[in-house]
């Protein structure tokens, strides 16, 4: 009775973890897609990037260079101590062959003392310090913040990548389903003699072409999936359903110069230019400033034992101290210095040049971005007249074939127009979307 029981928890029990299993990897497959929106995207993917991380890092390390370089104002503060054993001091009276004439001295010697500079000038070079580091530091932020819009622009192409394939799957889901419909009305004339054969075959020969273009499509989805969900640190497993991505307006379109005067005020690339020119304006007054005499308060304490540096000499603890003004002037500086100012001279023109360099590129693709973002207007403007011509073509064909006044492939050549355009407008809108974030990123505003 006692293990008649006892199987019967051991079953209950069974069955409970089991249909807790159950309602676990329910619930894990529920919470395996997501509803995710562009500005999400951006924030995962910034969040996870290895790059951006490194270069926040960057920006990190420059403030704390800068705090070093104000911290050289503070003056200079050593302390010191020496302790060391004197033999006797031999005296060669006769000359360094003779047995020379030893005299005792006190053996243990030692001092204990400190000393401080503090720089009052030195051509400025401190402060020229300080600002190279402040320099070095707006650099490496705007090369985070390009580091950021391009990760930004290149998580939006995958997100439209997944956004257009699914678009293209519930386009091509649509057109298998009005073309088994239509194939079965193709199979009906066939019984009632009115077609042939090879209407039918022709016609299933085109919906499974196009089950294939949906495989196809399918797999896109994956791929674009998969590439996303590394690109924010999710696991490959998550289901991501693109929502709320923004439209385009051709309204909204601002002029060329409108977009050109963006860039030269917020281009990344612009921005890193201009502060590596301003770093090597502030190299070449540094390298001029070796010329500049440098003056300083200095003081300085000491104990030590024996007295020894002045007569008469005592064995007795002494203290001495010193202040003042010193300075100096480095005279070989002017021709050790020379060539350096020139080299430094030439690589702030080499910059220059550099930085002219980098407007005309920023104007190029700026121009280039602007241009392809209103063809990609246009083209949605074309591939929505295309659908309402080929959506009337395809009403046209398809009465006149039922009516047996057109063949069956002037049937499925408009049923693949239809499905062309409708393909087609979704593309536009899609790479409408990509150019404009495209145009964003190079005027420095995604």
């Amino acid at each position: 009775m006692i293990l008649k029981n006892n199987k019967r928890l051991f079953l209950f029990i069974s069955l409970a973890l089991a249909a807790t299993g159950a309602f676990a990897q329910q619930k894990t497959t529920a919470s395996a897609a997501v509803n995710l929106a562009l500005p999400q995207v951006w924030e995962k993917a910034v969040q996870y990037n290895r790059t951006i991380q490194m270069q926040q890092l960057h920006v990190q390390s420059s403030e704390e260079e800068i705090k070093d370089a104000k911290a050289e104002r503070l003056p200079d503060i050593k302390a010191e101590g020496e302790y060391a054993k004197v033999s006797n001091m031999p005296m060669f009276e006769n000359g360094i062959f003779s047995t020379p004439t030893q005299y005792p001295l006190i053996h243990t010697y030692y001092k204990v003392g400190a000393d401080a500079y503090f720089n009052i000038y030195s051509g400025g070079k401190t402060n020229l310090k300080i600002e190279e580091q402040q320099t070095i530091q707006k650099i490496r932020e705007e090369q985070k913040n390009l580091t950021v819009s391009q990760i930004k622009l290149q998580a939006s192409g995958y997100f439209l990548d997944l956004q257009r394939s699914m678009i293209f799957k519930q386009l091509m889901l649509s057109n298998i389903a009005e073309q088994e419909k239509q194939l079965d009305r193709i199979k009906q004339l066939l019984k009632n003699g009115v077609v042939l054969k090879s209407d039918v075959l022709r016609a299933e020969l085109q919906l499974s072409k196009e089950k294939l273009t949906l495989t196809t499509i399918t797999n896109d989805i994956a791929i674009a999936n998969q590439k996303l969900n590394i690109m924010i640190g999710e696991p490959d497993s998550l289901v991501v359903n693109p929502v709320n991505a923004d439209g385009v307006d051709s309204a909204s379109v601002k002029s060329y110069a409108d977009y050109l005067n963006d860039a030269q005020g917020h281009a990344f690339q612009n921005k890193i230019s201009e502060q590596e020119t301003n770093l090597r304006r502030l190299q070449l007054k540094d390298v001029k400033a070796n010329l500049s005499p440098k003056i300083g308060l200095f003081a300085n304490y000491a104990y030590s034992y024996p007295q020894i540096q002045f007569y008469p000499y005592g064995g007795y603890l002494y203290g001495l101290g010193m202040a003042g003004i010193q300075a100096s002037f480095p005279i070989s500086a002017f021709y050790h210095n020379k060539h350096k100012v020139k080299a430094s001279e030439i690589e702030f023109r080499q910059q220059e040049v550099e930085h002219l360099d980098t407007q005309d590129n920023v104007r190029q693709q700026v121009n280039e971005a602007y241009l392809r973002y209103k063809e990609a207007l246009n083209r949605i403007s074309v591939a929505q007249t295309n659908i309402q011509q080929a959506t009337e073509n395809s009403r046209i064909i398809n009465n006149t074939y039922f009516n047996q006044t057109s063949l069956v492939t002037d049937l499925l050549e408009a049923n693949t127009q239809l499905l062309q355009t409708k393909f087609d407008l979704a593309a536009a809108q899609i790479g409408a979307q990509m150019q404009y974030y495209k145009l964003q990123e190079v005027t420095g505003k995604l």
